[in-house]
């Protein structure tokens, strides 16, 4: 081959290269964009099988408050929900004068000429624990229930505290018919405010009264407008008496269940929008009638003594942030109800025990000042009948109080309280105490 057909051959071939790349590199190109479909896909199919990931945040972005946290319930094998709830309370409290029982204020001890009887009290006692559950539930029916404990009691030394049962009931209520029932422990219909206090006995013996008690509920609701409702509620509670001073212990009975009958509670109440569109007032009615039997001796005979009150109730938002609310109570033998300045009975005649006739109340304005700080300030009184009291017998009970709370986070809560305590009694000093207190709550 000559040079000229040399460069004939070449050019020859160059050509045919040349023209050969674009149909290789369209080839690559489809192939590769196949693939790339193929894997986009199966991504797609992985991320639907996977929860989604929490979104990523710019670190330039500003920083948002910290959202309070939810807990979600778990299903245990019964297909029942069960939520975990509750909190870390810590209390501290400096009293001028010796308040009873000391970690919680009912009432200020006798001075008795006694100076320099300040005392300091500490405590994690109103610590709680707690489980909502919920479910398996019907077409016409939803089933709750609720366990409850703190370590508020009387029976333990103060740094190994025993459990004390708040609540534990089961709920079935019926949606289409706005009707419960409730069975178990929990609070009692009669006056059912709480007053806006940051000591865990709200003002017991100081003119609320309330407990809690077992009972078996029943509670129907009716719509009388658009945003107003009625209730009525009505229980059978378990009666709380004493234990009879003139018998032997092998003898002793508990009064109240000694009697024939249970405690009955009825509550009737209105909720309706009143001087605030958005948030309804709340007018209510409530009551209780129960017995105890008092043994008077040995030989069987007894006495039948009468617990009963009656109560009105009062919640009044005067504005978005303004709330004014109160209690007023009148009855006898209300010491299970933390009425009566904690007497229920006068015993001074074994032989001849008679009721302790008692009124009183509470009021109490509360306003927020933003969605984390709360203001409030109000006063007690509780006043049993002297004609009913034995001597030195606590005759007369009023507080005054007034607190903030704070949350420093949606999660840990700070209170602070200061409050007046007045207590006479019959025939003896009174007792006088100014109890400044805090707490710290960490809520889960």
């Amino acid at each position: 081959m000559n040079e000229r057909g040399k460069f004939r051959y070449a050019l020859l071939l160059a050509g045919t290269l040349f023209t050969a790349v674009p149909c290789f590199a369209a080839e690559t190109v489809e192939m590769r964009i196949n693939r790339l479909e193929q894997e986009l896909a199966e991504l797609k199919a992985l991320v639907q099988t996977r929860p989604a990931a929490p979104a990523t945040v710019d670190t330039a972005a500003p920083i948002k408050k910290a959202e309070p946290s939810t807990s979600l319930p778990v299903s245990v094998g019964s297909g029942v929900k069960v939520q975990l709830y509750g909190f870390v309370r810590f209390d501290t409290s400096y009293d001028t004068g010796t308040i009873y029982p000391g970690n919680i204020a009912l009432w200020a001890q006798p001075e008795n000429g006694r100076t320099h009887d300040g005392e300091w009290n500490l405590t994690a006692g109103a610590t709680r624990v707690g489980l909502n559950l919920s479910g398996p539930d019907t077409e016409s029916m939803k089933l709750t229930g609720n366990i409850e404990f703190d370590f508020l009691t009387g029976i333990s030394t103060e740094n190994n505290q025993a459990p004390r049962l708040r609540h534990g009931y089961i709920k079935a209520y019926y949606p289409a018919s706005d009707f419960s029932i409730i069975a178990g422990q929990t609070w009692d219909l009669v006056s059912s405010l709480i007053p806006f206090v940051d000591d865990p006995a709200l003002i017991w013996d100081a003119g609320n009264i309330g407990s809690r008690h077992p009972q078996i509920r029943l509670t129907k609701g009716f719509a009388t407008g658009e945003k107003s409702r009625l209730e009525l509620a009505v229980a059978a509670s378990r009666t709380i008496g004493e234990r009879t001073a003139n018998q032997t212990a092998a003898l002793q009975n508990d009064t109240g269940k000694d009697a024939a009958i249970p405690s009955i509670q009825g509550r009737i109440a209105l909720s309706t929008p009143l001087l605030v569109a958005t948030q309804p007032a709340t007018l209510g009615l409530s009551g209780h009638y129960g017995q105890e039997e008092w043994d008077t001796n040995g030989t069987g005979s007894y006495k039948t003594l009468d617990s009963w009150s009656c109560n009105l109730e009062l919640s009044m938002p005067l504005s978005e942030k303004m709330l004014l609310a109160g209690e007023y109570f009148t009855g006898s033998n209300l010491d299970d109800y933390y009425g009566g300045i904690g007497q229920g009975v006068n015993s001074a005649v074994p032989t001849d025990p008679k009721e302790i006739r008692s009124n009183g109340g509470w009021g109490a304005i509360r306003y927020t000042i933003n969605p984390s700080t709360t203001l409030s300030l109000g006063a007690g009184l509780d006043n049993p009948n002297d004609n009913d009291l034995a001597a030195v017998a606590r005759s007369r009970n009023q507080t005054i109080f007034g607190n903030v709370i704070t949350k420093l986070t949606p999660n840990l809560i700070l209170g602070l309280q200061l409050s007046d305590w007045k207590t006479e009694y019959k025939g003896a000093s009174e007792g006088d105490a100014l109890r400044t207190q805090t707490s710290l709550t960490y809520k889960f």
